[in-house]
């Protein structure tokens, strides 16, 4: 798999729409990709988070 797909994999898994086939696929390799994918990915997301609060205070 390639990155495009590993993202498109842990945006799915972070929404919880992923599919029993794209899930067993994933399995079937190493996980460190996804891992960093995910954790990038929520490290992001409260970032944002945390930028709307800010604006939504001022």
């Amino acid at each position: 798999m390639n990155w495009k797909h590993r993202l498109q994999a842990v945006a799915a898994a972070l929404f919880g729409v992923q599919s029993q086939k794209n899930r067993q696929l994933q399995f079937s390799g190493s996980p460190w990709p996804y891992l960093l994918i995910g954790v990038v990915a929520i490290v992001l997301f409260v970032l944002i988070l945390l930028q709307v609060v800010r604006l939504a205070l001022m």
